[in-house]
């Protein structure tokens, strides 16, 4: 199974490259696979590249489902009761 997820596009770089964020995480990116890509773009990012620009709004929307998904899974450590 593969997981990609969006990105926001904070620093372009030389030779197809950007700086992201990936929820607090900067990363840099390969863009090779995409064009016209401005900053504040979203991106969805797979294994250091960038596939495709994402709606702003759907890039939202799925960062808060991955949010929402983490708040569920966090279960509380009872390893030393």
């Amino acid at each position: 199974m593969c997981l990609a997820i969006p990105a926001c596009v904070e620093q372009l770089m030389a030779e197809d490259s950007a700086i992201v964020n990936l929820g607090g995480v900067r990363k840099e990116v390969s863009l090779a696979l995409v064009e016209d890509i401005a900053l504040g773009d979203y991106v969805i990012v797979h294994v250091g590249y960038a596939l495709q620009k994402l709606d702003p709004v759907e890039a939202e929307r799925t960062l808060a489902m991955f949010a929402e998904m983490s708040v569920i899974t966090d279960f509380p450590d009872t390893s030393s009761e």
